[in-house]
């Protein structure tokens, strides 16, 4: 696992990749990788420039997105692309590219067929379903 299961390492580990990059610093890959993330989302800077409790609580039941679930989805999505795993998202992801014309946007549709994946797998108690979310990456562009 990439992160490990200590949230204030993996929220401290978004700050200080933020906090390289304003400085001009040199990044490691994946703090590269958090950085551009970051960049996409000025709604979190101030969070991650020190203006926000890191330890923060987020209740989706009150309409509270956690940014650093939404930013971690985006990781895994680059990930994804990377690898071509599950088999055929890279092609499907540039199809969608086409269509839509918007990266981020394209990343944000993915991420709700990835949410979904992910919160089936858990409810059930079984393994990601690659292929279901697969196809319901491929209906984004319908």
């Amino acid at each position: 696992m990439i992160f490990g299961n200590d949230r204030a390492a993996l929220r401290a580990m978004y700050r200080e990749a933020w906090q390289k990059r304003q400085e001009g610093a040199i990044l490691e890959p994946l703090q590269a990788q958090i950085a551009e993330i970051v960049a996409m989302h000025p709604e979190y800077h101030a969070l991650l420039e020190g203006k926000g409790d890191l330890d923060r609580d987020y209740s989706p039941e009150a309409g509270e997105a956690n940014p650093f679930l939404h930013m971690g989805l985006h990781i895994a999505i680059h990930e994804q692309l990377a690898t071509d795993r599950p088999a055929g998202i890279a092609a499907t992801y540039q199809n969608l590219l086409q269509q839509i014309g918007d990266p981020h946007e394209v990343e944000h549709r993915i991420m709700d067929c990835l949410g979904e994946m992910i919160w089936q797998s858990q409810r059930y108690g079984q393994a990601p379903d690659e292929a279901a979310y697969l196809a319901c990456v491929r209906k984004l562009g319908r």
